[in-house]
């Protein structure tokens, strides 16, 4: 059998006679045996069409003898059965839904930025955002690495998600990119008229870079508006389904959960009880316990830790890249390491430290016999339903692999009890501070949990034990943080070239002992910018060993169990649930170390009603 041609091509052209020409249509894809949908409009036309290979050619040479549509350049694919299952001619007020007047991509659009140009930019590490116009279902499919989603169930959203952007973004260059380029053609003029100085778009979208540039720099597939779902690189259909209830894109692992009922629900829609919800986390508990007793990194084991070749590094030596890349070790000690065979390709073979790189090759750098550190353990589940987790990480406990700790981490512990999923934490805290993390089931979730906390749409509330009594009672600090790390990952105040940074601040307490107890919330979310801003009003978190009081720097980054803990606790969040896109507030237990004092000086209206957290819609 002859493979089916799938044509998607649009134009934006001013069109008369729409009812004449949507019949004469209609007519002759009927008569060729075409399927798929053609959408007319005083603006243009948008078509998906598939069917045999001489058909589709006729369809082509009929639409361009249409006055402005000679240069209709559709994108062409091909797959084993007809995707569509009618013929669809509709005449629409638009041909694609945006409902923002003044727009008109006929006359005005943004620069066009060729597929193989992006390649070039991801290639060259170019700073630039790649802003995603789809709809976060089209996202959960896949999306270019690093890409920043809008959060949006419709393109009609675009407008007010823009409106939520970071001011500081819009004299930085943007690369917008959708499915095949449309969106795009009225994303752009309308970016630019809110004030964005710099504004690309993607040129026939994702499908032409597949096309021209093949997969690199994209991770997953392409979600197509047909029966196929998705594409893959090679512009092939792959093995996602669509959920027949909600219409969720599923990939293969989506369509191997218990969840998955054909034509009934999924993951994503599967109502999830209460009932369900206490004896899934009570069965975690235990996955949890299991995998942490003991504690996996206690007993030597091999460790070997990946190291990939940036574009930068390109023909350059391994020590080059060594040196560029993990600088705490000195050039003596890397030929040293290369010279015991520690240094290893990705088959685990040694090689030299004048070995030349391509980029995008791994290595391995091989530490033999390694003891990890002690940690706590002690993770509380505090909710989990289709899309998201939420726990009570105890100190100290690293969130990833860093310095000493690779299987004493919550990301290691994370992937052992939810296997096969990988959860991603959709946040940081540090290894020190306990409190609330919100865990992400999927990338999809993650990619749509992200934005919130970059557009500064979660609320945090953090307690803090502070060395000190403030004067005020509430007082704000507003100092940019430094870029750079220094000693033990430390950050100071950078008058200069720091990021901004704010922190609220309230107090709750003060104690006689000379503490006080404080609430703050973080406006923006600068690494240790809580303890960066209370050092410097002199005021440094009661327990904190690396910003010590009279603004010296301390030598310790991660304690041991041993230690004083660190009085720093995440004790509330509030956000957008990525599933349900209602609001929701989550609480973590109280710590031992808010009670240390019971007498007071000043208390407010704080009180410990409950051990456990509570969650509300």
């Amino acid at each position: 059998m002859l493979p089916i041609i799938n044509i998607a091509a649009y134009k934006f052209a001013p069109l008369s006679g729409l009812k004449v020409l949507r019949e004469k249509l209609l007519t002759h894809c009927k008569a060729w045996g075409l399927k798929g949908s053609i959408l007319l409009s005083t603006e243009g036309i948008n078509l998906f069409v598939a069917g045999p290979e001489i058909e589709i050619a006729l369809l082509l040479t009929e639409l361009r003898a249409i006055p402005g549509l000679a240069e209709l350049n559709p994108k062409f694919s091909e797959s084993d059965a007809q995707p569509f299952s009618r013929m669809l001619v509709r005449i629409k007020k638009e041909i694609i839904a945006f409902g923002v007047e003044g727009i008109d991509p006929a006359t005005f659009t943004s620069p066009k930025l060729q597929p193989s140009v992006l390649k070039q930019w991801l290639d060259e590490g170019r700073p630039i955002t790649l802003l995603d116009t789809r709809n976060d279902y089209e996202v959960k499919l896949g999306t270019f690495k690093g890409a920043l989603p809008l959060g949006i169930d419709h393109f009609r959203e675009f407008p007010d998600a823009v409106r939520r952007l970071p001011t500081e973004m819009k004299e930085q260059p943007i690369v917008m990119f959708c499915t095949g380029g449309i969106r795009c053609e009225k994303a752009g003029p309308f970016m630019q008229r809110e004030g964005f100085q710099n504004v690309f778009q993607l040129d026939g979208g994702i499908l032409k870079y597949f096309e021209e540039c093949g997969g690199e720099h994209y991770q997953g597939e392409c979600f197509v508006f047909d029966q196929r779902v998705g594409v893959d690189p090679n512009l092939l259909e792959t093995a996602s389904d669509q959920c027949f209830v909600c219409l969720t894109p599923l990939t293969a692992e989506d369509q191997r959960d218990p969840r998955f009922v054909t034509a009934e629900s999924c993951a994503y829609c599967f109502k999830t009880t209460e009932a369900h919800m206490a004896n899934s986390i009570a069965k975690r508990q235990q996955a949890i316990l299991k995998a942490t007793t003991p504690l996996p990194g206690i007993e030597p084991y091999d460790n070997y830790r990946p190291i990939s070749v940036p574009a930068d590094f390109d023909r350059k030596t391994l020590l080059d890249l060594l040196c560029g890349i993990l600088r705490h070790i000195t050039p003596e000690e890397w030929l040293d390491l290369c010279t015991q065979g520690r240094l290893l390709n990705a088959d685990r073979i040694p090689v030299a430290a004048n070995q030349i790189l391509h980029a995008g090759e791994r290595y391995l750098y091989w530490l033999p016999g390694i003891v990890e550190p002690p940690v706590n353990m002690d993770i509380r589940l505090l909710h989990e339903d289709e899309a998201i987790i939420i726990l009570n990480k105890p100190a100290p406990l690293p969130m990833h692999p860093c310095g000493r700790f690779n299987r004493h981490t919550l990301q290691y512990v994370l992937n052992k009890v939810f296997h096969p999923q990988k959860p991603r934490p959709a946040h940081r805290l540090d290894a020190n501070t306990t409190g609330l993390v919100i865990v992400a089931r999927t990338r999809y979730f993650a990619g749509l949990l992200q934005p919130q906390f970059f557009r500064g749409e979660i609320k945090k509330t953090y307690l803090a034990r502070v060395q000190g009594h403030p004067a005020e009672d509430q007082f704000s600090v507003n100092a940019p943080i430094s870029v750079d790390s220094g000693d033990l990952g430390s950050r100071t105040v950078d008058e200069g070239d720091g990021l901004a940074a704010q922190t609220e601040f309230r107090v709750l307490q003060r104690d006689i002992d000379g503490t006080s107890l404080l609430e703050a919330h973080p406006v923006t979310g600068r690494t240790n910018q809580i303890r960066v801003h209370l050092w410097q009003r002199g005021f440094p978190v009661c327990g904190d060993q690396t910003y010590l009081p009279h603004r010296e720097m301390g030598e310790i980054q991660t304690l041991s169990i041993q230690d004083a803990p660190l009085c720093l606790h995440a004790w509330k969040l509030a956000f957008k649930h990525p599933l349900t896109k209602q609001s929701v507030q989550f609480e973590a237990p109280i710590p031992p170390w808010i009670l240390a004092s019971t007498d007071s000086l000043l208390t407010t209206t704080f009180s410990v009603e409950s051990d456990l957290a509570v969650g509300t819609s």
